[in-house]
């Protein structure tokens, strides 16, 4: 069996991962002078780098299954497109195009190959990962959504803010704001008045 696109990304980044597995707390002591080696923070330092070892071994871990995602993700992507060239390669789709002179001026599409019907076993787990798509799509427009309200709903706060004068509580706006807004106005005013004075 060919190996997945999961087991080579674990063979190659993860082993061997656990700080122990690489340097013995007695051999990460004889790193140190002569001196220092009886010092009893080493061994707190090698906990705090064991530590650190098993996060950053964790953030690899969920960074493969991210990656296996998007990768499934193109590859479903890749069919959906050579699904849609084919139907048009057939005629669907093709808005009334004579598909046949098509078909004799460039010749058969050679990229795309050529699906074989679903099964009762392909069926099922090809409905799974639609169905698994489908969620995280769902996740994803409604962590969207999320963002795009509170961006308005604090929109709406600094402009409900600028509204009943309470400039300072606008980020970035210093409380002099008002008058200068107000002179600001006045010197537009006045070369208004100017314009169309002349």
């Amino acid at each position: 069996m060919a190996p997945t696109e999961t087991t080579i990304l674990q063979n190659f980044l993860l082993p061997p991962a656990p700080l122990p597995t690489i340097i013995s707390l007695r051999k990460f002591t004889d790193l140190f002078p002569a001196q220092h080696r009886a010092n009893p923070q080493i061994a707190i330092l090698y906990r705090e780098l064991q530590h650190q070892r098993a996060i950053d071994t964790d953030d690899v871990k969920e960074n493969i299954q991210k990656e296996v995602k998007r990768g499934e993700k193109m590859r479903r992507e890749v069919v959906k497109t050579r699904r849609r060239a084919e139907r048009e390669e057939l005629g669907e789709g093709m808005d009334g195009r004579d598909v046949g002179l098509e078909r004799d001026l460039y010749g058969p599409s050679a990229e795309v190959p050529k699906t074989k019907p679903h099964t009762l076993q392909t069926l099922l787990p090809e409905m799974e990962q639609a169905e698994r798509d489908m969620e995280e799509e769902i996740e994803e427009l409604e962590r969207e959504a999320e963002a795009l309200l509170s961006g308005v709903k604090a929109t709406i706060g600094d402009l409900s803010d600028l509204r009943y004068g309470r400039f300072n509580r606008v980020a970035g706006l210093d409380s002099n704001l008002g008058q200068e807004v107000l002179e600001g106005l006045k010197r537009l005013e006045a070369v208004c008045d100017e314009a169309a004075a002349g």
